[in-house]
């Protein structure tokens, strides 16, 4: 592992912010909180555990990769705004930089649920977090426009005390981009079989902004997120930064 660490930093040009974008040039430096996206005082911090809970053992007790995970703390009554609900990103906002975004294979994260986020907090067993990717469309059509976030909303965890396994995100749960650039939208949810083919469909070659794991603004959620996939890479949340583990 340190090793790998080394390799990834070496390849960062010294003396410069910008950073390589290849799958593997997540510098941990540049991950954090994306103070733009964010509203309100949520938490999305990098920590150790979540272990159990009590009685729960197996995978579902202990996070999928190391020690530590990304715990994500919003509201849904907390500010004076429209919705009044708190919104987090955690995420890079250098490393993946101008990424073809259709070279995106695999991509999911496993997820820490508690029975409270279904139950308790109005959301019910869909009250999950996302992913999300800032994006330039490259509509052909659309010259002008050059942004827009495309998010990724899972389906309930199959695990509603503890852990998830693996959530797939190329085969469960839906995505939509919210500028309307392509018929992926949120009143036309789509499969990532068909958001990829609704790119192609209007001559579109959408390049990478950012990439976060994020929550809101919608309802509460307490919990955390660990190994998130992007193609043969997973990026470990621990406290001491996030680790890039090749992965095929």
């Amino acid at each position: 592992m340190a090793a790998l660490l080394v390799a990834v930093i070496a390849l960062i040009l010294p003396g410069s912010a910008a950073a390589r974008t290849d799958d593997n040039q997540a510098h941990s430096d540049h991950w954090g909180v994306i103070a733009r996206n964010t509203i309100g005082s949520p938490v999305a911090e990098l920590r150790n555990g979540p272990y159990g809970p009590f009685g729960v053992t197996g995978a579902a007790a202990r996070p999928p990769y190391g020690r530590g995970s990304l715990g994500i703390e919003v509201a849904d009554r907390s500010t004076t705004l429209t919705p009044p609900s708190e919104k987090v990103d955690f995420g890079n906002e250098v490393d993946f930089f101008g990424k073809q975004l259709l070279g995106l294979r695999r991509v999911g994260f496993h997820v820490f649920q508690t029975r409270e986020n279904v139950f308790d907090y109005g959301g019910g067993p869909t009250n999950m977090p996302n992913i999300r990717f800032e994006i330039d469309p490259n509509v052909t059509s659309m010259p002008t426009d050059d942004y827009s976030t495309l998010v990724w909303v899972p389906t309930a965890s199959p695990v509603t005390s503890g852990w998830s396994p693996f959530l797939d995100a190329t085969r469960t749960g839906y995505w939509y981009l919210t500028g309307g650039e392509t018929t992926c939208n949120q009143a036309a949810q789509c499969t990532f079989a068909q958001l990829k083919a609704s790119f192609t469909n209007v001559n579109a070659r959408p390049t990478v902004y950012t990439v976060a794991v994020g929550k809101g603004r919608d309802f509460m959620w307490i919990g955390a997120v660990d190994g998130l996939r992007l193609n043969d890479y997973v990026y470990d949340f621990e406290r001491d930064g996030v680790k890039v583990l090749h992965s095929k």
